[in-house]
């Protein structure tokens, strides 16, 4: 996403990625990468010069409140095994959702896919670049109805060994558990499929074969 941005990729080390620069909307500055890590690893790399930096901790064992930030929200890491049937847990997809999910492949089918997935709202829609779609490793799936409409969707982030899924969604009166059926008969099979979620859309998640394995904090800088 920072790539499609134009921003620079930032820096790995051993603890913690960080970003020189403010990353884009709903994306964190700093990610914890080791469970010792510490306030210094995440908040001496980053843009504080304005509010709204976010940091991913992804073990839950920062306390960044003496820092000025603020806990957004909570959530369980998921992982779902490889192997396992694309539908519902009994082997047999949501009715006529996998077929109706396929890889968006144009900037036009991308917009339209950011549109639904933002609700409407363009400036959130603005967030997924065509520059996307030139990256090997990023799949944007969308679910459509006979009529056209997105009905759900999500991004897949293939590596070596797993692949993430992210921006998971569905229409109005669309069951999470479509888009569930319709993302992983896309996704490889072969790979194990890992993320995270909260609420009822971790249950969703755990219905379609994932299990929770962890928790993750996202602070905001106040």
């Amino acid at each position: 996403m920072c790539r499609a941005h134009g921003l620079p990729e930032g820096a790995l080390g051993p603890r913690a990625w960080t970003s020189p620069r403010r990353t884009p909307l709903y994306y964190p500055d700093a990610v914890t990468l080791a469970g010792d890590a510490g306030p210094g690893d995440v908040l001496d790399g980053i843009d504080r010069t304005a509010p709204g930096a976010s940091v991913k901790d992804s073990h839950a064992r920062l306390d960044l409140a003496p820092e000025g930030f603020r806990l957004l929200f909570e959530a369980q890491w998921i992982h779902r095994p490889a192997g396992l049937p694309a539908g519902s847990p009994d082997g047999v997809a949501s009715e006529g959702s996998a077929a109706a999910y396929r890889a968006v492949r144009t900037p036009g089918g991308l917009a339209a896919w950011a549109l639904a997935w933002s609700g409407g709202d363009a400036d959130e829609a603005a967030l997924f670049r065509a520059e996307l779609l030139d990256d090997p490793a990023t799949t944007i799936v969308a679910g459509h109805a006979p009529d056209g409409r997105i009905l759900g969707g999500a991004v897949l982030t293939a590596s070596d060994r797993v692949t993430g899924v992210s921006n998971l969604f569905t229409a109005d009166g669309v069951p999470a558990s479509a888009a569930w059926s319709g993302v992983l008969a896309v996704a490889d099979p072969a790979l194990p499929l890992v993320g995270y979620e909260s609420g009822d859309d971790l249950d969703a998640a755990l219905a379609a074969g994932c299990e929770a394995i962890g928790p993750l904090r996202i602070w905001l800088d106040a």
